[in-house]
C-alpha cells in the first residue's frame, strides 16, 4: 500500500499542469507560477517611493551622484517592472563638484530619497540635492519631459502629502519630526509654517511617507538606533498628537550585514589605508526590510515595498503584503504580523493576470543605437564632448586622472545578484602613452583591470585599493583587442577579474577581493568601464563593445525539487529530519538513509506544495503548531499546505499557508519539530531554513 501510493504521488507530479518556473537570462522576482520571491529586483534601487495612479504602479528612487538621475520604474502588477523615465539628464548645478572637476566631488551626495506623488493632473517628484537644498520636477506626462524647481531651503528626506483641501506640506527631520507647508508653485516653503508634529525622544526615526487614509493621517517612518525597525504614526490632525506603532522589525529573510568599509575622509588616494569592519552573521542592523512607502491595490489590498541593506549589492527593493489590524498597516500575514514571507503569492490585480515575467532592465549592450542604454549612469556629470558611439562601439576619450574615482566620463551600471558576470570587449589602438583603460568596480574601495600605456608599451593591470595592491603582466594584443570580465558572488561579497585574448579562454587575474557595502557613496558594487590618463595628460581613446552579463542563478525552475526523492536537512544542525514511527518529526544521524527520510513534493499549484514520506505518510500539523504538533498521517487529505520559501542554492524554509508561520527545530533544546516558527533569524541557524539534497 506504502508503494503504491507513493506511485499514485509520483504520477500525480508528471501530469500536466505540474507547476515549473520560468527560465529567465535575468533576475524577475515572478516565478511564472502565481508567486514572486524577493528580491523585487536582485540589484541595487534606493529609498523606493511608490504611487499608484489608476492602473499603474510607479517607483522612484534614489541616485545620489550618478546621472540621469532620479530612476522611475512602471508596473502593473507590482512584481514585473520597467524602466520608463529619469528626471534630469544631469545635474544642472554650476559646480564643479557635480562634474568631478578641479578635485571636487559628491560622492554618497547628489540627489537622494525622493517622494513621488500625483495631483493637479501632474506628476511631481520631490528630493534632495546636498547643498542645494529641497528640489522637486514636475511632469504631465510620467516619461518627461520634467521641469526643475529649485526650491531651496533645509528640507530633505522627505515626504510630501497634498491634502484634500488643496495644502502641500512636507513631512520631513530626523527623530523630531517637522511639517512645513510648501508653496503651490513649487517656488519654497512658505513661510513661518514649520511646525514640530513629533517631539524628539518618540523613538522615531527618519525617511517618511506620508498618506491620508479615510480620514487619518498615517506617517510610515523607519528608524536605525539601535537598531532598523520600520513604524507607523498616525493621528486625526497633520499636525499630531500621534501615537506610533512599530509595524516590521527583524525580518532579514536570513540575511545578515556586510562588514562596512573603514576609511578616514572620502574618496583618498591610492596608497591609503582601507579596512572591511567586521561581519556579524548573528546581527540584523539595517539588514531587516525598511524605509519606503505602501499602496493599495484597485481590488482593496495593500502592500509596502520597503528596502534592505543587501550585502556588498547595496540597497534592494522587496515586496511585502500587508495586514490591517486594529487600524495599523502591519507588514506580513494573519498569525505572523511584523514579518513577512519572501516568496509569496502575486498581488491579485484585475487586468495583470498575464503579463509575462520580466527584468527590469537589458543589461547587454552592442552600442550599435544612438543612445545608451536605460541601464546605464555616468559617474557624476559627463564631459559630453569626451566620448561618442562609433560605428558600434562605445568611445571614451581619456582625460587626466591619479586613479578610477576620479575618473570622468565613468560609465556605470549596477551589478546584479547573487553571481554575476560582466564581460567586454577592450579595443586599444587608439590609446596613447599615459592612458589607462578597462572595467573596473566603483566602490569603496575600488578596483579594476585593464591596460596601461607607457610609451608603445601594453601592460594588463589588475588594481584593489583595499589591499593597494598592483599585479602587471606585459601583454601583446592581436588587433589590440582584449576581452576583460567582473566576475561577482555578490551575496557572499567576494570578485575577482578575468581576462581573455581570444574570448574563449580567461584566466583569473589578481585575487579573490573581498567587497563590502559602504555609507561613503551610498552605493552597492557597480560595473564601470572607464579610460583616463594618469600622467596628467589628455590622451587617445578607448573603444569598448558587446558588453554581457551573464547570471547562472536566475533561472529557477530547479530550485523546487519537484519530481524529486530528497533529504531535508536542518541548517542549523546539518541533521536530517525523520520521520519517527511515533507519529512525529525528529531529526537522525547524518547517514540515515531510510525511507523514513526520503520526502516527495506533492504540487498544490501556484507555489503550494504538501510532503509525503517514501513510506507513505503525509506531513500535517495539529492545533497551532506549538513543539509537537508537526506529525505523520495517512490521510491525504489532513496534509498540510505550504509555499515553499526559496533561498536559492537548494535552501529553503516551509510556510503553512493555514498559520503563515514556519516549520522549524532548535538546534539545543531536543524538541521535535513545530510550526510555531516567525521566520528566519540572520544567521539562518535558528532551525528554521533547511537544504534538500537529492536522493537516487
Amino acid at each position: 500500500m506504502k508503494k503504491k501510493l507513493w506511485l499514485l504521488a509520483m504520477m500525480a507530479m508528471s501530469l500536466p499542469g505540474f507547476a515549473q518556473l520560468q527560465n529567465p537570462t535575468s533576475w524577475t522576482a515572478d516565478n511564472g507560477n502565481g508567486t514572486y520571491t524577493n528580491p523585487l529586483f536582485y540589484d541595487e534601487f534606493s529609498d523606493p517611493d511608490i504611487l499608484r495612479v489608476g492602473d499603474d504602479y510607479y517607483l522612484a528612487g534614489t541616485t545620489m551622484h550618478s546621472v540621469p538621475g532620479l530612476v522611475i520604474l512602471h508596473s502593473r502588477d507590482l512584481v514585473n517592472w520597467e524602466n520608463v523615465s529619469y528626471c534630469f539628464d544631469r545635474f544642472d548645478f554650476d559646480d564643479d563638484a557635480f562634474s568631478l572637476k578641479n578635485h571636487k566631488e559628491v560622492y554618497g551626495q547628489g540627489i537622494w530619497a525622493p517622494a513621488i506623488r500625483y495631483a493637479n493632473g501632474q506628476f511631481y517628484i520631490f528630493s534632495n540635492v546636498n547643498g542645494k537644498g529641497l528640489q522637486c520636477y514636475t511632469s504631465k506626462d510620467i516619461h518627461g519631459p520634467w521641469k526643475h524647481h529649485n526650491m531651496k531651503g533645509r528640507i530633505y528626506d522627505l515626504s510630501v502629502l497634498f491634502d484634500d483641501d488643496g495644502k502641500i506640506y512636507a513631512i520631513h527631520g530626523y527623530g523630531e519630526v517637522h511639517c512645513t507647508e510648501l508653496l503651490p508653485d513649487m517656488s519654497g516653503p512658505k513661510e513661518e509654517t514649520d511646525r514640530v508634529i513629533i517631539p524628539k525622544g518618540s523613538a522615531v526615526g527618519e525617511g517618511h511617507h506620508m498618506y491620508k487614509i479615510n480620514g487619518m493621517y498615517y506617517l510610515i517612518s523607519t528608524d536605525y538606533q539601535p537598531n532598523g525597525r520600520t513604524l507607523c504614526s498616525r493621528s486625526k490632525s497633520i499636525w499630531g498628537p500621534y501615537e506610533t506603532c512599530v509595524i516590521t522589525a527583524d525580518e532579514t529573510f536570513g540575511y545578515h550585514p556586510v562588514g562596512l568599509t573603514q576609511v578616514k575622509g572620502r574618496i583618498v588616494p591610492d596608497g591609503s589605508h582601507f579596512g572591511i569592519g567586521h561581519e556579524d552573521v548573528n546581527a540584523t542592523a539595517c539588514t531587516n526590510i525598511h524605509q519606503g512607502g505602501i499602496v493599495q491595490t484597485q481590488n482593496g489590498d495593500w502592500y509596502a515595498l520597503l528596502m534592505m541593506d543587501f550585502h556588498s549589492i547595496g540597497r534592494t527593493v522587496t515586496l511585502a503584503p500587508i495586514t490591517w489590524k486594529d487600524g495599523w498597516p502591519m507588514l506580513g500575514l494573519e498569525g505572523n504580523l511584523g514579518r513577512a514571507p519572501r516568496t509569496w503569492t502575486k498581488p491579485h490585480i484585475p487586468g495583470a493576470e498575464n503579463i509575462a515575467p520580466h527584468a527590469p532592465y537589458n543589461r547587454n549592450e552592442t552600442f550599435d543605437g544612438k543612445q545608451l542604454g536605460r541601464v546605464w549612469q555616468w559617474n557624476h556629470n559627463p564631459d559630453d564632448r569626451m566620448w561618442s558611439l562609433r560605428k558600434g562601439r562605445l568611445r571614451l576619450n581619456t582625460l587626466p586622472a591619479e586613479q578610477l574615482m576620479w575618473a570622468r566620463n565613468t560609465l556605470t551600471q549596477r551589478v546584479i545578484g547573487p553571481k554575476s558576470t560582466a564581460t567586454v570587449q577592450l579595443f586599444t589602438k587608439g590609446m596613447k602613452d599615459g592612458d589607462v583603460a578597462g572595467l573596473g568596480n566603483i566602490n569603496v574601495p575600488c578596483s579594476w583591470t585593464g591596460i596601461v600605456k607607457d610609451g608603445s608599451k601594453l601592460t594588463l593591470r589588475c588594481f584593489e585599493q583595499l589591499t593597494n595592491d598592483t599585479i602587471d603582466t606585459p601583454i601583446t594584443l592581436k588587433d589590440g583587442k582584449i576581452w576583460l570580465q567582473l566576475v561577482g558572488d555578490y551575496d557572499n561579497n567576494t570578485a575577482h577579474y578575468a581576462y581573455s585574448t581570444d574570448g574563449k579562454d580567461f584566466r583569473q587575474v589578481g585575487p579573490e577581493m573581498k567587497l563590502s557595502y559602504q555609507l561613503i557613496t551610498f552605493q552597492g558594487s557597480r560595473a564601470a568601464l572607464f579610460a583616463f590618463n594618469h600622467k596628467g595628460k589628455t590622451g587617445g581613446y578607448a573603444e569598448f563593445d558587446q558588453f554581457t552579463v551573464d547570471e547562472p542563478m536566475a533561472d529557477r525552475s530547479t530550485n523546487i525539487p519537484y519530481n524529486k526523492t530528497f533529504r531535508i536537512v536542518n541548517l542549523a544542525t546539518r541533521l536530517p529530519m525523520k520521520a519517527l514511527g511515533h507519529g512525529l518529526m525528529h531529526d537522525t544521524h547524518a547517514n540515515d538513509h531510510s525511507a523514513q527520510t526520503r520526502f516527495r513534493i506533492i504540487d498544490r499549484g501556484a507555489g503550494k506544495v504538501a510532503l509525503q514520506c517514501e513510506d507513505g505518510r503525509y506531513v500535517w500539523v495539529s492545533g497551532m503548531g506549538l513543539p509537537g504538533d508537526v506529525r505523520l498521517t495517512h490521510d491525504a487529505a489532513k496534509a498540510e499546505e505550504f509555499m515553499w520559501q526559496d533561498y536559492l542554492n537548494h535552501e529553503f524554509m516551509l510556510m503553512s499557508t493555514r498559520t503563515h508561520t514556519y516549520v522549524g527545530k532548535s538546534p539545543t533544546t531536543g524538541s521535535s519539530y513545530s510550526m510555531d516558527y516567525k521566520g528566519a533569524d540572520p544567521a539562518r541557524k535558528n532551525g528554521a531554513v533547511f537544504v534538500w539534497e537529492e536522493e537516487k
